[in-house]
């Protein structure tokens, strides 16, 4: 019921977080799901996926997107040449990592970013579980999209797998949305 409203912020947040200069470039959305919202509703010249499921042909097609399937858990490493990319998002998608992955695959995005480059984050606030749980049981949000979740993010936490990644701490932001029970951040490179 709420999925299409909690996208659509995802996404407006997302937008409003990566510079406009950063546009006439290329976007990597990782783990876009089966259809990539954020990257049909974001301007740049060239756009990216890579999520664990195929999009289907008539979508990349219509959106203008490569895509790659890819399993990020098992194997962290991203297909794309160094400095490639101008930003990369990864919207409600870390909280299904596994926390062994997140370092490596931090690195790897460090890498494909250009300097000047952003990598965008949004993940539940860690105090929201038991709300996410309980608008799951009662349809308010996919049950298997929140039994999915590995694991809780707090901001020092992902300022901390910023760090690991070679991010420097004065080129990372942080903060709350849709009513504190999520977080940002934004790193540059």
């Amino acid at each position: 019921m709420f999925e299409p409203l909690l996208a659509q912020l995802r996404a407006q947040k997302a937008n409003s977080l990566i510079p406009l200069h950063s546009r006439s470039g290329r976007i990597l959305d990782i783990g876009c799901g089966s259809y990539p919202y954020f990257l049909a509703h974001t301007t740049f010249k060239e756009k990216f996926s890579i999520d664990q499921s195929p999009l289907y042909d008539h979508v990349l097609t219509q959106l203008e997107i490569s895509s790659y399937t890819l399993d990020l858990n098992s194997q962290p490493n991203l297909p794309f040449e160094d400095d490639f990319f101008n930003a990369v998002t990864l919207l409600a998608v870390v909280e299904h990592l596994d926390p062994q992955s997140m370092a490596r695959l931090f690195s790897e995005i460090r890498r494909t970013l250009r300097l000047g480059g952003v990598i965008v984050l949004t993940t539940p606030a860690a105090w929201s579980a038991g709300m996410l749980n309980f608008m799951a049981r009662v349809g308010l949000l996919s049950i298997e999209e929140i039994h999915e979740h590995v694991y809780t993010y707090t901001l020092p936490l992902i300022g901390w797998y910023f760090g690991q990644a070679g991010f420097e701490m004065n080129q990372i932001r942080f903060g709350y949305f849709e009513m504190l029970l999520n977080v940002w951040a934004v790193a540059e490179k």
